[in-house]
């Protein structure tokens, strides 16, 4: 019997399926029931590249979770924030709750104007644990909720933290240019995300309205010694299936060089087994598509630092750092279940 038993609700859509085929094939594993709405009744295996014997499960209704959370030891939310905060009010009760939504990512007071809804799990929205183990460690073992980060601040704070917890960036301003592949938007038929709409182009998207605006001031913050930094953030859309990168430029202190930037990058992630900081020319998203891995470089130009990150938007921006964050809440070893995985399409 393998250790822990694990449910999945959303495991049709990119981020969803993506964790689905990780944690079905994760030694210490062993998934117990995954929803979708759309595909209910549906076999699992088949999504996730695997054989009827190697997973027999069939895919529920999303409205079947709690009832089918009796038999799990945390369950996994790949639903849009809302549906995750009423779920996971509901779940919590029986089971822990790692999230990967940004249903409890923010404060209370944020969620009308970068959610469109209010929150109403205020308590539990304070105990949630923000989970970027490279940065914040692993969760408590007595944590109810784990969020797991957005891709854009994933890759943002991993840029951008140590820069500022070692004092070589001001704190006044940070600049954040976000590149994302389509799947970044989830599984959508609009025609804005249709092939001849997406090839060959590259378009500016929720300029000053990005979700992910805020939960990176906020967390960033936890590095900052002073104010809270202001964040403009500007994300774009590339004709890509998956791959994230972004670009920050921050006000250099006297005290920044090239190498000291890329020190303090280096001394910060020592250790921290999916990130590699490397000179900022070789960080692109094709070289961590498909991968639990983040790579990071810095340097210094005129006085500006400019601080480069690359991510898999489905991988360490969503599925693979909630499957780091399982691993490091359940007391496993961090890599489990990620070493040696196919690179998983979409």
């Amino acid at each position: 019997m393998k250790g822990v038993k694990v449910g999945i609700v959303g495991a049709s859509g990119y981020s969803g399926a993506v964790c689905a085929a990780i944690l079905a094939r994760h030694p210490k594993v062993e998934l117990v029931f995954a929803t979708s709405d759309k595909a209910a009744g549906e076999p699992l295996a088949p999504r996730l590249g695997l054989t009827d014997d190697a997973c027999k499960l069939q895919l529920l209704q999303h409205e079947e979770a709690p009832r089918a959370a009796k038999d799990a030891d945390v369950v996994v939310l790949a639903t849009n924030a809302e549906l995750s905060m009423g779920l996971a009010m509901k779940l919590a009760e029986k089971t822990r709750v790692l999230d990967l939504s940004g249903a409890f990512r923010l404060d209370a007071a944020s969620y009308p104007k970068w959610y469109g809804f209010e929150h109403r799990a205020a308590p539990a929205l304070d105990d949630a644990f923000y989970g970027l183990p490279d940065l914040f460690g692993a969760p408590p073992k007595a944590a109810n909720i784990v969020a797991n980060p957005g891709c854009y601040a994933t890759a943002a704070l991993l840029a951008i933290a140590p820069l500022f917890r070692d004092e070589l960036a001001f704190s006044d301003r940070v600049i954040i240019d976000g590149k994302s592949g389509a799947s970044g938007a989830g599984r959508k038929s609009t025609e804005a995300y249709s092939f001849v709409e997406l090839a060959e182009d590259v378009r500016a998207y929720r300029v000053g309205a990005h979700q992910h605006t805020p939960e990176i001031a906020r967390h960033l913050h936890r590095y900052v010694h002073g104010v809270r930094p202001r964040v403009t953030f500007a994300p774009h859309l590339l004709p890509l299936r998956r791959g994230l990168i972004v670009t920050a430029y921050m006000t250099a202190r006297d005290s920044a060089t090239t190498e000291s930037v890329q020190a303090s990058l280096a001394a910060s992630y020592e250790g921290a087994p999916f990130v590699r900081v490397l000179p900022v020319d070789e960080v692109s998203a094709h070289g961590v598509a498909g991968t639990p891995f983040a790579h990071v470089g810095a340097t210094v130009v005129d006085g500006t630092i400019i601080s480069i990150c690359a991510i898999d938007n489905l991988m360490k921006g969503a599925a693979s750092q909630a499957v780091q964050n399982l691993n490091l809440w359940f007391g496993f070893k961090e890599r489990a279940g990620l070493d040696s995985l196919p690179r998983f399409a979409p």
